[in-house]
């Protein structure tokens, strides 16, 4: 089993081929500092390699999900900045954005199902967060905010990934130019949750609970699947049947998770997949 040590988060295998990941800034209301964006990334790069994990839950502790960027962290580039022209300056942004935007993509590009588990604010980077998930889940008092209030626009992924999530466009605008609070039934209701619990302890526990329903399944199958719902999202419908068959054409070949899939079922037991 690979270790899994960091400064902000905290890791654990709370079931076999489950993980979870909780940020770990409480004091910080778990704002996303550089360290933060840094041990993300690497931790969910390790995650997509690591034959003991086929299921991520992702939750916070503390008093919120997250609070979104560490405003030290903006003033701090801004501080860098100074003295640079304009070229050097914006080429130092556009870089420092990147490792950002890398950083929440990570949790998309990697070959497990991820699964929110969302308590009380879920503001800003946490929107960007969230819509790189596979699933959702929140707590009652869970409320979400895409924050326009600092001066620029989400740039890390919520306005490329919220829209296609929730598809009403006219809504998404809505809550993205006026930066408004939502609760977690207008989350339900637009669809970027699946569903609420009463209380964080609740939510946590059904995210556990999909997660091991995920980690029974073929690893080949829940990876493929992540995969192909990927492609086709940002496919056309004849794109995506097209790579899919050119996909599941290569990964049925001598297949022990077809063979043991169909022997379970005949010998009505449950399957036992090997490790990836």
């Amino acid at each position: 089993m690979k270790d899994y040590n960091f400064k902000n988060l905290k890791v654990n295998f709370p079931f076999q081929f489950v993980i979870h990941v909780e940020f770990n800034r409480p004091a910080k209301l778990n704002a996303f500092d550089q360290t933060s964006w840094r041990e993300l990334h690497d931790c969910f790069k390790q995650i997509a390699i690591d034959s003991e994990v086929r299921a991520v839950v992702i939750s916070g502790n503390g008093k919120v999900f997250t609070a979104g960027i560490d405003l030290n962290q903006l003033f701090s580039t801004s501080n860098d900045n100074e003295g640079k022209d304009s070229p050097r300056s914006s080429f130092y942004i556009r870089k420092s954005m990147i490792v950002l935007q890398e950083s929440i993509s990570s949790l998309e590009l990697c070959d497990k199902p991820v699964i929110a588990a969302i308590h009380n604010g879920c503001i800003g980077a946490g929107v960007d967060l969230i819509t790189a998930c596979d699933i959702r889940y929140c707590s009652q008092d869970a409320f979400f905010s895409v924050k326009i209030d600092l001066g620029l626009a989400a740039d890390i992924g919520t306005l490329q990934r919220f829209p296609k999530v929730v598809g009403n466009n006219s809504l998404v605008r809505e809550l993205c130019l006026t930066g408004r609070n939502f609760s977690s039934t207008e989350a339900l209701d637009i669809g970027l949750v699946n569903k609420i619990f009463q209380t964080k302890e609740e939510t946590l526990t059904e995210a556990l609970k999909t997660a091991r329903i995920i980690a029974s399944k073929s690893p080949i199958a829940s990876l493929s699947t992540k995969h192909l719902l990927n492609f086709s999202r940002d496919h056309s419908i004849t794109e995506g049947l097209t790579y899919t068959a050119a996909w599941n054409g290569a990964m049925l070949t001598k297949s022990e998770d077809l063979m043991e899939a169909f022997n379970a079922t005949m010998e009505k037991r449950k399957p036992k997949f090997s490790k990836l």
